[in-house]
């Protein structure tokens, strides 16, 4: 019976494949569609738990911290995340408040919650209970978590509000910047390696 284990699958052509061994900044590409098959990841199951401890304390600062605090005349306003969605909320674009709910918010902290799960067991070699339902959530998840569209949002709204009103970047926005480096790192980037780890 021929094993499965060694085989890789691309998920944009389901084009099928031999896993290799990648060295330092390689990555492999199906010879089909050119999608990403492999890539290297560098981090050790401790490390990339540690980075989502860490990254679990960012995503705090980054919802219950200002983004931004803007004055007129003397008159002072900041909002969070949570403050914007609420926002956009009211009125006839309620949708759009439930999607920005869980691509800012919702997803990353899912994402976290799933990873800590999954490495906490994995640092002691053995899988998770539940392990095959947080891989595919992680999977599932990794699409919507979109916190450097929220990033690159929150920034052009600084530019643009500072030429009319006196603008100060908040700790969120700094906590969301960090945070969004470290989704790509520990959550953005294929999470299959952890089936072969465990």
């Amino acid at each position: 019976m021929a094993t499965t284990e060694q085989l890789i699958i691309c998920e944009h052509c389901d084009c099928v494949y031999e896993k290799v061994t990648l060295a330092k900044h390689q990555k492999t590409l199906c010879t089909r569609c050119g999608g990403v098959l492999q890539r290297y990841n560098g981090l050790t199951v401790e490390q990339r738990l540690a980075l989502s401890f860490t990254a679990l304390v960012v995503w705090i600062f980054t919802n219950f911290y200002p983004v931004m605090s803007i004055s007129l005349k003397g008159l002072k306003n900041s909002a969070t995340l949570w403050d914007s969605v609420l926002a956009l909320s009211h009125g006839p674009i309620t949708f759009i408040a439930m999607v920005a709910a869980i691509a800012m918010i919702i997803a990353p902290i899912f994402q976290l919650v799933l990873l800590i799960w999954v490495l906490s067991f994995a640092l002691a070699h053995q899988r998770s209970p539940g392990f095959r339902f947080c891989m595919r959530w992680l999977e599932t998840l990794r699409p919507w978590s979109m916190l450097e569209v929220c990033l690159l949002g929150a920034m052009v709204a600084v530019i643009k509000l500072a030429g009319l009103l006196d603008v100060l970047p908040g700790i969120g926005l700094f906590a969301l910047a960090i945070l969004s480096l470290m989704m790509i790192r520990i959550a953005g980037r294929d999470v299959r390696d952890l089936w072969d780890t465990l």
